[in-house]
Order: structure tokens, then sequence, then C-alpha cells
């Protein structure tokens, strides 16, 4: 326990220092120059103080040689800016002067301490954050390995504390955008198998899982080329379907929809080959919570777009349609042609092509009948999308319609549901 907190401590203090090397990046001048009462400025003397009270730390470790180099290179150029403030403040600008012209000015600006001052804290602080990264890394991966069904009940809670707030700042450092070297860091840590691996656990807490499989996600967005591979091969699309079916987890079937989004079709073929439609299509009843009912809809449009014949053939039998002709008679259903009853308002059977984007109007009715014309909706999916061949499509479409025809409650139930399946992807 007391090894974590020092681990925290040493965190809080590289961001500190990143922090001020980022001010010195700003403001070269101001930072290099003495104050009036003949000290460093608060940021210049942390690094400055990090060169010369750390040197056993940085020579020590060949991955902090760099930054030691740079922190060496700092002293040097803060002093240079001294010296040349002692001289005659016109003197500068007379040697870099016009008389150079607009090229030699520039060089001159690159060239001078201010601007290599300036140079040198950003490489400090990149240097930092990789320093940060592999700390952060170590430490996640030693606290998710940490989780035991056996530990008290006290150390469990501030492991999980600890567990779900180290994934959240993985998920939060990933979504800044691709970065080769924390790439390196995630790869050499093998941090992706750890968060993998608390994921698939399930005596691991609930809220840890769930952050592990959002940050799964923000993995595979970081960098697909990497760690779509894993995705595919390892535990994680059996644990989200399982957190998904068993636990009724948002948060798990919001991620993995975030997951059909990024890899398409070879996930949906992942997920027919392991027999896992048939347990989503599930989560479109009655008796799950609305909440997980909507991401299982929006679940069900996304395989629509990417599946291939056999994973839309799957759906089909497991009785998809007749689940979605009920939520589409539910409450928080509804048809779009028809949005305020009388014909006004009401979107043109020939625009529910568009539901991947949609108007506002169209966007506002769904957001409070989330299932309207579900079923129109489902077969445009399969339509415009990518998974099927053009006879494959048609052939889905006269499936479609007969299930609608068995599965409406009345006549005027199903006229109002395949004029939306028969002509929603039409133009007029």
């Amino acid at each position: 326990m007391e090894g974590r907190r020092q681990k925290c401590e040493v965190l809080k203090a590289l961001e500190a220092l990143k922090k001020a090397s980022k001010e010195i990046e700003a403001n070269p001048v101001g930072a290099a120059e003495k104050g009036d009462d003949g000290c460093d400025s608060p940021s210049m003397k942390a690094l400055l103080q990090l060169q010369s009270g750390s040197c056993d730390l940085l020579s020590g470790d060949p991955q902090l040689a760099t930054l030691s180099d740079l922190l060496n290179r700092l002293r040097c150029l803060a002093s240079s800016i001294r010296s040349s403030s002692c001289r005659d403040d016109g003197e500068c600008g007379r040697s870099g002067g016009g008389n150079r012209g607009i090229l030699g000015s520039i060089r001159w600006l690159r060239s001078s301490p201010s601007h290599e001052i300036s140079r040198v804290a950003g490489s400090i602080g990149a240097e930092i954050q990789s320093w940060i990264d592999r700390e952060s890394a170590d430490r996640l991966v030693s606290a998710l390995r940490s989780f035991s069904p056996f530990v008290a009940r006290g150390g469990e809670v501030e492991e999980e504390d600890e567990g779900e707030a180290l994934v959240r700042a993985l998920q939060s450092r990933v979504s800044q955008g691709f970065d080769r070297g924390l790439q390196d860091v995630l790869l050499r840590s093998r941090a992706f198998a750890a968060v993998e691996s608390a994921l698939a656990d399930s005596a691991a807490p609930k809220r840890v899982r769930e952050c592990a499989a959002t940050a799964v996600l923000a993995l595979v967005r970081f960098n697909k080329a990497v760690f779509v591979g894993p995705v595919l091969m390892g535990p994680t699309v059996g644990a989200l379907v399982s957190m998904s079916s068993a636990s009724a987890s948002a948060a798990a079937l919001r991620a993995l929809n975030g997951l059909i989004r990024a890899i398409r079709s070879p996930l949906v073929d992942e997920l027919h080959a392991r027999g896992q439609i048939p347990r989503l299509v599930g989560l479109l009843g009655g008796s799950v919570a609305v909440e997980v009912r909507i991401l299982a809809l929006d679940w069900a449009l996304e395989i629509g777009y990417f599946g291939r014949k056999e994973a839309i053939d799957a759906m089909i039998a497991e009785g998809l349609i007749k689940r979605l002709t009920a939520l589409q008679r539910s409450d928080l259903g509804g048809a779009l042609i028809e949005m305020d009853g009388d014909g006004r308002g009401a979107v043109p059977v020939g625009q529910l092509r568009r539901v991947r984007g949609g108007g506002e109007e169209e966007r506002q009715f769904l957001e409070a009948r989330p299932f309207a014309s579900c079923v129109a909706r489902w077969a445009v999916q399969v339509e415009v999308g990518e998974g099927l061949r053009q006879r494959e499509k048609r052939e889905i479409k006269r499936e479609v319609v007969a299930r609608v025809r068995e599965a409406a409650a009345s006549e005027a139930e199903a006229a109002t549901a395949l004029a939306e399946v028969l002509w929603g992807s039409t133009l007029w």
C-alpha cells in the first residue's frame, strides 16, 4: 500500500514538472531571467532542481538519458540568456537586426537562445509525458492484476476505486490521439492484456469491468492496426456479450456497439461464429430495462448495416422482426410517417433512408420515442448497408415482409409497417 502511495506522489510531481515545462515553452525569456529578488522563476527552478537533485535517478535509467541531456542543455541556455541580459538592451536587436533582411531575421530568431529554450522545454515536456505514461501503465497493470475475491471488504473497495480511476485515466490518455511513444509503452507493459483480463474476470468489480470495456474501445480507436486482432482473438467479445445479457450492463453493450462501428464486418462475423447473436437479440424483450433495449436496438441496426447474410438470417430466425414489431407497438414506439397523428410533421417514407443521419425533427421524435419505426429502420439499414449483395438484400426484404405480416396485431399496424419497409429506402 505504501508503494502505491509513493507512485502516486511521483506521478503528481511529474505532472507539476510537465506543467512547468509548458510554461517555459510559452515564455522562455521570462522563465530564464532571474526576478527582482535574484531568484529563478518557479518553473525554471523546478526543472533545474530536477537536473541537479536527481542525477543518480536520471543517469541510472537508460530511458531517462535523453531527459537528463535536455535538462543540462536547458541550464546552459538559461545561463546564456542571463549573460546576454547584462548587455545593452539594444545590442541584441542590432546584432540580429534588419540589415540581414527577412530571411536573416528568421534565421536569427530560430537560433536565438530564447527560441532554443522554448524548443528544449517542449522536448522536456514530451520526455516527462513519456515518463508519466510508463509509470501510469505500470500502476494500471499492477492494480488490475491485484483484484481478488478473497480480499477484505475495506481493501476491496479501495482497490476498486483505484482500478477504476486508473482505467479511466488510460481511456482519457489514449483518447487524445495517436502517439507512437505511448503505443510503445502500452505494448511493453502489456496494458491491453491487463485491461482485457479485468474485463473477462467475473470476480472483478462490475464498475471496473465496465470501465475496462470502455477502455478497450478507446484502445481500438487509438490504433486499430494493433488492437483489433487481440479483440477478435481474445475473450473481449464473449465478455461484453455476457455482461450485456447476463448483467444487463448498458456500458458493456455501448462498448460492443462502438467496437462494431470500428471493426465492422469482421466483428459481426465473430459474433455469429461464436453463437452470440441469439443472446443479444434477447435483449430486445419487454422485461429488459429501457436503456438496454435502446442500446440493443442500436446493436441490431449496426448488425443490419455491416452484417453478412448468415448473421442477418440468424437475427431473423431468433425472432428479431417479432420483437421489433412489439417495440414499435409500445408506448415508446410509433411510426415516423405519422408523427403527430394527423399527418402533419410526418416524415415521408422515402426519407427513412437517412436514418443514419436524419433531420432535426426526426431526431427529436426519436429521442421521445426511440422505438418508432424500428422495423423499417432496421430494414433500411440492411438495404443500404455494405454486408449483402443486391440479390441477398431482395431476399431479406421479402422475408421481412412475411415476418411483419405474421407479427402485426392488426391489419392497420401491418399496413403502416409494410409501407415503411417497402418504400422506406426508395427515393420518390
